[in-house]
């Protein structure tokens, strides 16, 4: 990292970290968050529920394998910025297209390197997630504060309308068997090719479609997909949602789309303290009573309390770390969700057998 630009990290605290600059040369602000993932960054930094956060990896070296055309989750980088201890300027991979560090370039995104990022993640786990800033612009705290006092928080935030599709698309295998109407509140490329790979026809709506919308397509099912930002934030969504039960038809949600299903159905949810990002976060399957090692990425989890109080939804996974709702289903309809990537791109694909159980529904309508 010879010849770099000095570059500084402030978080809302006040906590200031020192480093190099990677990626352009610039400003960047948004949440602080950070993934305990030891592989799949490239993954991790297109996925569109990253939208409006700036991201610390905890895994030393980043950047050493480079990156590939076919590692990506959407189009472009959705992070906001990054934050990496050890950052590899050259990739070692025959088949890598390019360097992380030019691929941030092309996509204007700024990040900080040289940062002790143990201290950084010991810092955040203690005190709770917070807004921060990086520039490699300048150096001045007051200056930085003061750009820093206008960002708004992540609660009460509505962010899947920066990152989801404008236009419908579809994508279908040779002989597809089933037809899926999927709302696009930030979805992952992978969540789309789980599902065509299992036989379905999926076209996928923009988040401000109508139920009109989704049945013109006449679907079998409904797929409710990740995206960024408070649900709570989504009236609209939510009675979409509301809808989309109503017709009763298999329905499968995952994180945002997770949560959306929730409130819909007189659920809450809360903001929480640092949430969960990483690859290897333990889920407890409450119906097989079976483990599963997975993929997560969200800060806003459905309330316990309003899941146990509610006789319609019953609670089929949870997280052991924490206890917190990790699957929901509702009585009496082939409808349920999970608060993990069950597509687990990167990740352990310990949970794609969620995807098999949809298709069942779908077989069973």
């Amino acid at each position: 990292m010879e010849d770099k630009k000095t570059s500084v990290l402030l978080l809302q605290d006040g906590t200031v970290f020192n480093g190099v600059a990677i990626g352009k040369i610039g400003t960047t602000t948004g949440e602080i968050a950070f993934n305990t993932g030891m592989t799949g960054y490239q993954e991790v930094f297109t996925d569109p529920s990253y939208y409006g956060q700036i991201l610390c990896m905890t895994s030393a070296h980043i950047g050493n394998y480079g990156v590939h055309s076919e590692e990506v989750e959407s189009k472009g980088m959705k992070v906001a910025g990054m934050i990496i201890k050890k950052f590899s300027d050259g990739y070692s991979r025959p088949s890598g297209l390019k360097s992380l560090n030019d691929y941030m370039i092309d996509d204007n995104k700024v990040g900080i390197a040289d940062v002790d990022t143990r201290a950084l993640v010991r810092h955040i786990r203690s005190k709770g997630a917070m807004n921060c800033i990086i520039s490699s612009e300048t150096t001045d705290i007051d200056e930085l504060k003061r750009q820093l006092a206008e960002v708004p928080s992540m609660e009460g935030l509505e962010l899947s309308s920066k990152v989801a599709t404008k236009q419908a698309y579809e994508m279908k295998p040779e002989n597809p068997e089933f037809k899926v109407s999927l709302i696009d509140f930030g979805v992952k490329k992978s969540i789309v090719t789980c599902l065509v790979d299992r036989g379905c026809h999926v076209k996928v709506f923009p988040l401000d479609s109508t139920i009109e919308d989704l049945n013109s397509f006449n679907p079998d099912g409904y797929m409710l997909s990740n995206g960024p930002g408070d649900p709570s934030a989504m009236p609209s969504s939510i009675n979409l949602v509301k809808d989309i039960v109503n017709q009763n038809k298999p329905v499968f949600g995952i994180c945002l789309g997770h949560q959306i299903l929730g409130l819909s159905q007189g659920l809450l949810t809360e903001k929480m303290f640092n949430g969960h990002r990483g690859i290897n976060h333990p889920i407890k399957n409450l119906k097989t009573g079976k483990g599963e090692i997975t993929s997560q990425n969200h800060g806003f989890v459905i309330s316990r309390e309003s899941t146990e109080n509610n006789d319609k939804v019953n609670i089929t996974h949870k997280h052991l770390n924490d206890d917190t709702v990790a699957g929901i289903e509702l009585v009496g309809k082939d409808v349920f969700s999970v608060q993990y990537h069950p597509e687990a791109s990167a990740g352990p694909h310990d949970s794609r057998y969620l995807f098999d159980q949809f298709v069942d529904n779908l077989k069973n309508k």
